[in-house]
């Protein structure tokens, strides 16, 4: 049995690009894993994740997926503990996973957290397995750039920093956005490709999809911060996107 991976897959644009390159690397990826961590979370994407099974039928890769009842963290008491909790039943899964294949590693797609890279990484050591993590401390435009230029469509699903008004809800993630955010960042702050959870994204098309998605969803704003809430959701025609 060759060595085959598993993808940390949320359908937003970090993990979706952590995929794509090991694919392109040649890596066997023969599951995504998703975690739906509920309202909030230190260690995952949050918004729309129920559109994972969406995307991994259009990547044509097997989907499993966690419950935010599995995850348990509800009692912490601070980010550190929140985060070692919500780490557990994703372990587990690892674990499980790697009786069922030669599961020979993970990828993940965090570019400067330490906090989420710290625990991926002591989880892979302690399951003895690799980690491919290609978006690790590199510069975000420039990787912004690189998805955009690979043909990768992007979504704002979710917003939730200064500067980052009710205009960007739905907006693409295309050269004029990447560049407001690149001044957003040296007036307040705000993280290129949203790394501080500033905003959230879904890849609706790219090479690697075989369909894309398409949407149809409302705005709703609260004040600071807003999300898309999807009313339908499907695959288009090949092609289409």
């Amino acid at each position: 049995m060759t060595d085959q991976w598993a993808s940390l897959f949320s359908g937003g644009k970090d993990s979706s690009w952590a995929l794509y390159r090991a694919l392109e690397r040649g890596l066997d990826v023969t599951r995504l894993v998703t975690v739906h961590p509920g309202e909030d979370s230190y260690m995952y994407h949050v918004p729309a994740t129920d559109l994972a099974a969406l995307a991994a039928e259009s990547i044509g890769i097997d989907l499993l997926e966690i419950d935010p009842d599995d995850l348990g963290a509800a009692a912490a008491t601070d980010s550190a503990t929140q985060g070692d909790a919500e780490l557990e039943p994703l372990e587990a899964a690892l674990r499980d996973l790697a009786t069922e294949i030669d599961l020979a590693g993970v990828t993940a797609g965090a570019v400067e957290s330490e906090f989420q890279t710290s625990r991926i990484e002591a989880m892979c050591e302690r399951l003895a397995i690799d980690l491919f993590a290609p978006l690790w401390q590199r510069d975000p435009i420039a990787l912004g750039e690189a998805m955009l230029d690979a043909g990768f469509e992007i979504l704002i699903v979710q917003v939730a920093a200064g500067g980052l008004d009710e205009s960007w809800l739905g907006r693409r993630l295309d050269a004029d956005a990447l560049a407001d955010l690149a001044a957003l960042n040296e007036e307040c702050g705000v993280h290129p490709l949203g790394e501080g959870g500033e905003f959230e994204t879904l890849v609706t098309d790219a090479p690697h999809m075989r369909r894309p998605i398409e949407l149809a969803s409302e705005p709703v704003w609260e004040g600071t911060r807003g999300y898309l809430r999807i009313t339908d959701a499907r695959l288009g025609d090949p092609g289409e996107g």
